[in-house]
């Protein structure tokens, strides 16, 4: 399929959309949740992801597929047509992820971050659902 000029220009001329505001959101979270991984993976295993034993090597694992999709978040702020394929593949691995932590919720060390993610990733998952929804409207009439 050829690249027109106009699948590489910003939708909107004058605001941003709160979709776009989202994909940029998301792809800054992923991107910051990989380099985490790569970089400091004691810092993420204690403070982010206190469950079981830490492996380094299952965390870059990890960190390629939030890389992944941040670059694809980012590619989808400039190509509309990405956007809802996109945007309902990580919420799909969102829920996934939600239903893995409510499965361990008692598991994380502090306790109470077990209830803490499985409340965090359940409302970016809705959040997420809502911005492939926002993002099937025309483009004049997304928020």
């Amino acid at each position: 399929m050829p690249h027109t000029q106009a699948s590489f220009a910003p939708t909107r001329a004058s605001s941003i959309s709160v979709v776009q505001v989202g994909l940029v959101a998301f792809a800054l979270y992923h991107f910051a949740i990989a380099a985490l991984m790569v970089f400091a993976p004691h810092t993420f295993f204690t403070d982010v992801g206190p469950f079981g034993a830490q492996n380094d090597h299952y965390l870059r694992d990890t960190a390629t597929f939030n890389a992944a999709f941040g670059v694809a978040l980012a590619i989808a702020y400039r190509r509309v047509q990405w956007r809802t394929p996109i945007l309902c593949c990580v919420a799909v691995q969102f829920a996934l992820h939600s239903v893995n932590h409510l499965v361990d919720i008692g598991a994380a060390h502090p306790h109470w971050l077990g209830p803490a993610d499985f409340i965090s990733l359940s409302l970016a998952t809705a959040v997420l659902v809502w911005l492939a929804r926002e993002s099937t409207r025309p483009l004049e009439a997304q928020r």
